[in-house]
């Protein structure tokens, strides 16, 4: 059986359109022959006779397979078509089956295409602690992919060892503010006291905390923070809060809370938010600000600041001896511990003992709110009073 091909004028060979076969007479459609080019091709089958028996002339009908070609247009060189062309597709002397010859390898440099290799980022700890001389603090992460509590803990303020700062950062919406507030509220809350007489202390707090949140407003960057502070300072024990993290004081024993927690389920709370024009939705259970937040003051939260205000509140005592602890804690411990029971796990480890052991104290406190079905970030830090009397 012959076949003859012919191609229109294309850089591209489809033979799909163009082929038909017969028994007696090839079929031959194409231009005049001055204008084509002719590539005899040899394909026999096992019935056929042997490739001897095949004439070498373009033109004898014993060519089993003739493809007649267009000359290429002018704007097309002869040379790119007869590259083309030089494609192996079977060998007549061999009368094998038809084989295509594997074009050049093409090498392409990467850089030019653009690509960056990905970097990895570095993997957050699970669990953070740290041991000081008058306090602890441990940290577990919960199911979240990152961490998103951070703590502040800032000894001999203004080079005074009767001075210090402590904070619990508890992040939502990514660590971003937790980490600015533990970063740069201690040094907001100095320069406002340095600006004021000692008798406005608390206003000066509630300036720092301000101006931390505007400050953070301005990096454009997502996300907030509850926080709860301490300040000692000239032998007073300043505690603030903004959120849902908490300060616990055991005096002799006792467990007072010093911060009440910020949420749209409290009475006052909710009525500042709705006279400011939103509204708080109980969803599964929780209060959330416009249907979303689930606490009513904090660091950021750009998108509900009209309600979600920075503004702490805060409460001063004055040391005592009867003063021995001070827990600051996120709510991932509040949520499943009481006040006076983790005032009493605590405090074996702490008080009448030869060697205390905060840090231990806090992970045992750590260890029950998850026993409990905390699955949220958990910080809990301890101070020992008794060192700023």
């Amino acid at each position: 059986m012959s076949c003859s091909v012919a191609v229109s004028n294309s850089p591209v060979f489809s033979p799909s359109s163009s082929l038909f076969c017969n028994n007696k007479t090839p079929v031959l459609i194409s231009p005049s022959p001055s204008e084509t080019l002719t590539l005899t091709l040899t394909h026999l089958k096992a019935s056929q006779a042997p490739s001897s028996s095949s004439s070498s002339s373009p033109s004898s009908p014993c060519s089993p397979l003739r493809l007649r070609l267009q000359k290429p247009p002018s704007a097309l060189p002869s040379s790119t078509l007869a590259s083309t062309s030089a494609l192996s597709l079977g060998s007549s002397a061999s009368g094998t089956v038809l084989k295509r010859k594997r074009p050049a390898r093409l090498d392409i440099p990467v850089t030019a295409m653009g690509f960056e290799v990905p970097i990895t980022p570095a993997v957050e700890e699970a669990v953070i602690e740290r041991e000081g001389s008058v306090y602890s603090v441990y940290c577990k992460r919960g199911r979240r992919e990152a961490m998103e509590d951070r703590f502040s803990a800032v000894l001999d303020l203004q080079g005074d060892p009767k001075q210090a700062f402590f904070g619990i950062f508890d992040g939502h919406g990514g660590s971003k503010a937790a980490q600015y507030a533990s970063e740069y509220l201690d040094k907001n809350i100095v320069k406002e006291i340095d600006k004021r007489d000692e008798e406005q202390l608390e206003d000066a707090v509630k300036h720092g905390y301000l101006n931390t949140d505007s400050q953070f407003l301005k990096e454009d960057l997502r996300g907030g923070s509850c926080c709860v502070t301490a300040l000692v300072r000239k032998g007073n024990l300043v505690v603030s809060n903004v959120g849902d993290c908490r300060a616990v004081v055991s005096i002799s024993g006792v467990a007072e809370a010093l911060t009440s927690d910020q949420r749209p389920s409290r009475e006052d709370e909710k009525n500042r938010i709705e006279n400011l024009g939103g509204y708080v939705d109980l969803i599964h259970g929780v209060w959330r600000i416009q249907g979303s937040l689930a606490v009513s003051r904090g660091i950021g939260d750009g998108h509900l600041k009209q309600w979600v205000i920075a503004e702490p509140e805060t409460k001063i005592i004055k040391i005592n001896h009867d003063h021995e602890f001070l827990i600051l804690a996120s709510d991932g411990l509040w949520d499943r511990v009481g006040n006076q029971e983790a005032v009493n796990i605590a405090r074996p480890y702490c008080v009448g003992v030869d060697r205390p052991e905060p840090l231990a104290a806090c992970k045992k406190l750590v260890d029950l709110s998850v026993s409990r079905g905390s699955t949220d970030d958990i910080s809990v830090m301890l101070i020992q009073m008794k060192c700023y009397i």
